[in-house]
């Protein structure tokens, strides 16, 4: 079990966050103070639960010793003993180490995989699926860059998606997802494999990367327009290459402008995501499980259309709703890896 000394460290050090964020003795520290205080408050409240069981366990054991609550105490033990393992249990989850991005906006990079228009296809299917996902849990979902086939699939899609713990819950999509189906195009009614890859990066804020200028070039290519008002708002495209790293992005909204903010976000993000890749990769080195590890070239997914069933092979999870799923009904599936997750870091916690 977790030390004593730590809880009561944890409680005071979220007590004193308390009093200064109270007393406004603070000069730029408020946005990571307010941060850390938020981080702790959960986690506090359940120690403060778990420390008032204790009590209440060694009170109701010292009543064991007056004969006039003796009764009392013999009805209100087994009580409160068999809430000791699940109050354990959420305090430790409580204390695992979070990531820090957890609670960031996250873009979404969609491309077609093996499969040619079928690929393409089902990487439409994969946008859709995480745009109603988005919706039913109230987030903002915005499409960045998408490139369309003739088919009207997918060769590439990035997209912005903005709410409360966003990247918490989509970080384990990073991956392969194999698609089993008759594609529309098949007139032999024969079932076909393709793929398409997803990449989901937590959105880089300015203080995460300085990029140099000298670092980039950037290509700016304008249709004609009309002249007059459509000056700077006619079909237009920016490629920025960071050329250290050869990372390229594009934007290709109306507004130039708004092309160049974009397209910067996109690469700060790329270029954040990187430099997370490097460090856990570091961390992980020893570690054989892979979910949350975001490694692409892993196949995490497979969508069975004939019948009907989804399977994450990290997890060995079978569900026979994939229609629902496809709908953006995904949550069954996302806690499930957020359980697993927590399950390893708990048993590197005990080792």
């Amino acid at each position: 079990m977790v030390p004593y000394e730590k809880l009561e460290q944890i409680v005071q050090r979220y007590e004193f966050l308390e009093a200064k964020l109270s007393s406004g003795d603070f000069n730029d520290e408020i946005a990571e103070l307010s941060r850390e205080y938020a981080q702790l408050k959960p986690v506090v409240a359940e120690i403060r639960d778990y420390k008032t069981l204790l009590d209440d366990l060694a009170e109701a054991e010292a009543m064991l010793a007056d004969p006039d609550m003796k009764e009392l105490a013999e009805e209100e033990l087994p009580e409160l003993k068999a809430q000791l393992p699940e109050m354990e249990h959420r305090m430790r989850l409580a204390l695992l180490p979070r990531d820090a991005a957890d609670d960031r906006p996250a873009i979404i990079e969609i491309r077609p995989g093996t499969g040619g228009d079928e690929a393409g296809l089902f990487a439409g299917d994969l946008l859709r699926m995480y745009q109603r996902y988005a919706e039913s849990h109230g987030w903002k979902f915005e499409i960045l860059e998408m490139a369309q086939t003739e088919l009207g699939g997918i060769k590439e899609v990035v997209a912005n998606v903005k709410g409360e713990g966003v990247f918490a819950r989509l970080k384990f999509e990073s991956g392969v997802h194999r698609v089993q189906r008759v594609p529309e195009t098949e007139s032999g009614g024969r079932i076909h494999t393709s793929a398409a890859t997803v990449a989901v990066l937590p959105e880089a804020e300015d203080v995460d990367i300085e990029i140099n200028a000298n670092d980039l070039r950037i290509d700016t290519m304008r249709s004609s327009g009309a002249g007059g008002q459509h000056v700077n708002t006619t079909d237009s495209a920016v490629r920025i290459t960071h050329i250290p790293t050869g990372v390229v992005v594009t934007s290709s909204e109306k507004s130039q402008h708004q092309n160049r903010a974009i397209a910067m976000q996109v690469l700060k993000t790329r270029l954040f995501d990187m430099q997370r890749q490097a460090a856990d990769a570091e961390r992980a080195a020893d570690r054989k499980s892979q979910v949350g590890s975001g490694d692409r070239s892993e196949r995490i997914r497979t969508y069975n259309f004939p019948q009907g069933r989804m399977t994450d092979h990290r997890i060995n999870l079978t569900l026979y709703k994939l229609d629902q799923i496809m709908q953006g009904d995904l949550d069954e599936v996302i806690d499930a890896l957020i359980s697993d997750h927590q399950a390893t870091l708990l048993s590197e916690l005990d080792g």
